[in-house]
């Protein structure tokens, strides 16, 4: 059977996901929604690939209008998308796009899961898609949240017959649940897992479809629809205000980094979604039809439910707390069920009701937002019944301690009562990290062995408090984090998690380095104390043929928080080489080698990332021309640092700064990755960007998206963008003019330099372009026409304006050589000519 630990796991997982923000306080509007929802036994399980694949419409719809425990299962964290907020990209971006669905789920009222599928990036077909994920692990996790959550009804987002016509993410993860929609009540198929849950049979499974994927709406209207059920997803919801598709469009406005911002809708809206397998229809347009979502589908449930079912007739919303003593008889009923499933589920519901029916405030808060394992933390605890019930404070457990502490205190009605108790941080106890990145991942799939962790959204938080409760004469228990409350004047209170930090950890300045000759560089070491009094000394991990001085630094930290900055002097070697350095406190004998990345935005809780700490070292034949370079921001990301690394002065360029004064102080302007697509003010300075061309200057284009340009001439010349893009960041690139200058100019271009690129080659490359460009580079994934619009060039008055898709934004902080030389001559474009005429 299995073990209560895992319900414990999954319960934590849950209460913890929101503990960044104010404890949850429900009105007696969500009280009565809350009632609802106890009252249905029905589950649905929604399943897609991505942060942000999900339709929120439907979510909240199954979640709000037909009341059922509705879930997102995606099957990766979105690491392999762009970031529209911040620099943060691949593992940190997972992080971010991980809570930006949890802020999601908590406004559409859905629960989130995931798999062990790393976002590698765009794939074109699930042939490629399941050369890099391990399929049987993913399908294994696939089967083990069907068989955990047990949902009566399966909606794909996309359609398992599409292979090759949209993201061979997206075909894959309709085909893996088509695939696990059987197996998961196959006791011969993934049976470790029956140590600690059951087979399970959903009765159901369809496909979101829409008019989309016909191609237009006349088209879908015209379509048999005998085998689909809709909905009007824009039901008004009078106890929130709004309509079912405005909170959507708010939970669906929380992917903030991929650009979803969004306004609002209200109206009749229809959903639909396509039977593929399972119990045939009947003509009810129900989703559940012939599935018992009432208390009768479990034994004993009959009872429960006419308690209920009696609450729910004739809730009092002036007085929630009149039905008290219904609610603790329908949870002294619900202790004694067999279905240990929904006992688990219920029970987690009927408590959160029984504590906001009574006012009860329970909450448990450091004085530290963080400790470092050993460490003592100083909690302060508030008690308060804000109720006439009769309520006493037996005991509470602490989890960072063997025995509990005994109260037998009555809670009075709005009486509050403060604890303040000492503890000790067990030295066993984990760091605070996603528990995803703690081990080595591969391109494509996390390592995660502990089955009871696979599949849920955060690690469960280690500190908490077992408030064991005697309510109207009957012991029931209520688990509440440990989290950190504080106050900004600007701000008001706030909240951030409790995290358990190391003792010390080690940052370096930049996490690549670019060697252009044989100079030695400087690198800054920044040590921080995760606790008072930190002595010891730091010492490098660097590659043999490179060298470094001096070999240990000494550091001295007094006060937890506090940073010491030491500098190393890093010698590259004559030729071409890379390698890693890595940064090494040793305290008492003890190295410690990781990072700890924080990362604050307001719409999602502090997180903090412990990643190893290394930056990688290039020595690269490089040459370039020109120094001063103008950068136009656009999404996020580190060109300006990284060309920094080369030499470069960089200087950013505010969309009001862009004039001809301005302008032509700069040997080359750069503008970034889809800044034409979010930064509006480019569409009137646009005419002076094209101008400074004119003049003799040079423009380097990063990708911008298809969709949603700001202006409606991107080039000076004829260039239409598309969806064109090459993925395999292994596929062969192919010079077409290989005398062009900047393939030759200063630094010779082979193939040699398109070696070791990671992700992939481009995206989002123009199709179509005027006679007056020239393109350079040619590539494509396997089995597909050959896409030469990666880099294309064109002299326009004195200039050069030069668009480029390839990924430089990716392969710059993965130190790859040959995008650094490659770059350096697209700046340098157009000074041979005034070399050769200085001579």
């Amino acid at each position: 059977m299995r073990p209560i630990r895992l319900c414990l796991l999954l319960f934590l997982s849950t209460i913890f996901s929101l503990q960044a923000q104010q404890p949850k306080k429900l009105n007696s509007s969500e009280i009565y929604e809350a009632v609802q929802k106890l009252n249905v036994l029905g589950s649905v399980l929604y399943i897609a690939a991505h942060p942000d694949d999900e339709n929120t419409r439907l979510i909240s719809y199954m979640s709000n209008e037909v009341k059922a425990r509705t879930a997102y299962l995606s099957l990766t964290r979105g690491d392999g998308g762009q970031n529209l907020i911040g620099p943060e990209i691949r593992e940190l971006l997972g992080v971010i796009r991980t809570q930006e669905l949890l802020a999601a789920r908590g406004i559409d009222g859905g629960e989130q899961l995931f798999s062990r599928a790393n976002d590698f990036g765009y794939s074109k077909h699930p042939d490629e898609t399941l050369e890099i994920w391990n399929k049987d692990e993913v399908l294994s996790d696939v089967v083990w949240a069907i068989r955990e959550f047990k949902p009566d009804v399966i909606i794909n987002r996309f359609d398992h017959r599409r292979a090759g016509r949209t993201h061979g993410h997206h075909t894959t993860s309709a085909m893996l649940s088509l695939e696990a929609f059987d197996l998961a009540n196959d006791p011969s198929k993934y049976s470790s897992q029956l140590e600690l849950t059951d087979t399970w049979q959903p009765k159901r499974l369809f496909y979101n479809t829409s008019w989309w994927r016909y191609g237009s709406r006349e088209a879908f209207d015209k379509i048999d629809k005998s085998n689909m059920i809709n909905f009007d997803i824009g039901v008004y919801y009078p106890s929130k205000g709004m309509s079912n598709n405005e909170v959507a469009s708010l939970a669906s406005s929380q992917h903030l980094c991929q650009g979803f911002g969004r306004v609002t809708t209200r109206g009749e809206q229809q959903e639909y979604i396509e039977f593929l397998k399972g119990e045939p229809l009947d003509d009810s347009n129900d989703v559940f039809a012939g599935i018992d979502t009432s208390w009768n589908r479990i034994e004993g449930g009959l009872a429960l439910g006419n308690i209920l079912s009696k609450i729910e007739t004739d809730f009092n919303f002036v007085n929630p707390s009149s039905h008290l003593p219904q609610l603790i008889e329908a949870y002294k009923l619900l202790q004694n069920v067999k279905d240990k499933h929904w006992k688990s589920i219920k029970t987690k519901e009927l408590k959160s009701i029984i504590e906001a029916c009574t006012g009860l405030y329970l909450e448990v808060s450091a004085n530290t937002p963080n400790a470092a394992p050993s460490a003592n933390v100083q909690l302060r605890m508030e008690v308060l019944n804000r109720s006439n019930a009769n309520i006493n404070l037996v005991s509470y457990n602490l989890s960072t301690l063997q025995n509990g502490i005994s109260k037998n205190m009555e809670l009075l009605e709005n009486q509050r009562l403060d604890f303040e108790e000492g503890i000790t941080i067990p030295s066993d106890f984990n760091y605070t990290t996603p528990y995803w990145l703690n081990k080595q991942s591969t391109l494509g799939m996390y390592s995660v062995k502990n089955q009871e962790l696979i599949g849920l959204p955060e690690t469960p938080r280690a500190v908490f408090v077992d408030f064991n409760l005697n309510i109207e004469g009957t012991p029931i228990t209520i688990t509440k984090p440990l989290v950190y409350r504080y106050s900004k004047p600007d701000k008001g209170e706030l909240y951030r998690p409790f995290e358990i930090i190391p003792m010390v950890s080690a940052s370096i300045s930049d996490k690549v380095f670019i060697f252009e000759n044989d100079q030695q560089k400087e690198i800054e070491v920044t040590v921080k104390a995760g606790r008072d009094a930190i002595e010891g000394y730091v010492q490098m991990g660097y590659p043999k043929d490179w060298s470094v001085y001096p070999q240990k630094q000494k550091i001295e930290i007094i006060n937890k928080g506090d940073i010491q900055k030491v500098v190393f002097t890093v010698i590259p070697p004559k030729g071409q080489s890379e390698g890693l350095v890595t940064p090494m406190v040793n305290v008492n004998g003890e190295f410690f080698t990781d990072e700890l990345i924080e990362i604050d935005y307001a719409h999602i809780p502090y997180q903090t990332v412990l990643m190893p700490s290394e930056s990688k070292l290039v020595r690269l034949d490089i040459k370039k021309r020109g120094n001063n370079i103008g950068y136009i921001e656009g999404a996020g990301d580190v060109v300006p640092e990284s060309l920094r690394q080369i030499g470069y002065n960089v200087t950013i360029i505010k969309p009001e700064q862009i004039s001809p004064e301005n302008l032509s102080n700069f040997d080359a302007i750069v503008v970034g990755i889809r800044a034409y697509n979010i930064v509006d003010e480019l569409k009137f300075k646009q005419k002076f960007l094209l101008d400074y061309v004119n003049e003799g200057g040079n423009l380097v284009i990063q990708y911008n998206t298809n969709r949603r340009l700001k202006v409606d001439n991107l080039a000076p010349y004829d260039l239409k963008l598309s969806r064109d893009r090459v993925t395999d960041e292994n596929a062969e690139i192919r010079i077409l003019n290989p005398q062009h200058s900047v393939l030759n100019f200063p630094n010779k271009i082979t193939s040699i330099d398109f070696e070791g690129w990671v992700q992939e080659r481009g995206l989002y490359f123009p199709n179509e372009w005027s006679d007056e460009f020239t393109p350079l580079l040619a590539s494509n994934d396997k089995g597909e026409t050959s896409k030469e619009g990666a880099l294309l060039v064109a002299n326009y008055g004195k200039g050069n304006y030069i668009y480029t898709g390839l990924s430089f934004f990716r392969e710059f902080p993965a130190g790859v050589s040959g995008a650094y030389r490659l770059f350096a001559n697209l700046l340098s474009a157009g000074k041979e000519d005034k070399i050769k005429l200085k001579n």
